[in-house]
């Protein structure tokens, strides 16, 4: 069982820059990406500029597409059913490739302090909530929302 919390970030409204001081100010030890689509629109976000510059900051980056939204959930979320996102993914989740990247998420968090990232700012309507939760469950370490 770990004692490290496990982190989660959204950078809806944030730099990047602002992103990795939370990070490390967190201790943050690598950063899982849980977005299915690691691209943004928001300068610094989009996976090879993040992992880069999370490299320089000292933090692992680990993109694990599984664990995101399917587009069905994302365009749900975008409307406001938050409901109707959280039924299509935990569907998602029992997929085999989705328990899979989990089970590498549990582990990860087993052993480094580790944050899960996606864009939503408030995790409570994100998914990243439902992944943190199910490794919580499994490790017993606290969840931190950064």
């Amino acid at each position: 069982m770990t004692t490290k919390p496990l982190a989660t970030i959204g950078y809806e409204a944030a730099t990047q820059d602002a992103v990795i001081a939370r990070l490390k100010d967190a201790g943050v030890e690598t950063l899982i990406d849980v977005r299915a689509v690691a691209a943004s629109r928001r300068a610094g976000f989009s996976k090879t500029l993040l992992a880069a510059s999370l490299a320089e900051a000292g933090i692992d980056y680990v993109h694990l597409r599984q664990l995101g939204t399917p587009k069905p959930g994302r365009d749900a979320a975008r409307k406001g059913r938050i409901a109707e996102m959280t039924a299509i993914f935990e569907d998602h989740m029992a997929e085999p490739a989705a328990q899979l990247e989990l089970a590498r998420a549990k582990a990860l968090a087993a052993e480094r302090k580790v944050a899960l990232l996606c864009f939503e700012a408030d995790h409570q309507g994100c998914h990243r909530k439902i992944v943190a939760d199910l490794i919580s469950a499994e490790l017993g370490c606290a969840v931190e929302n950064l």
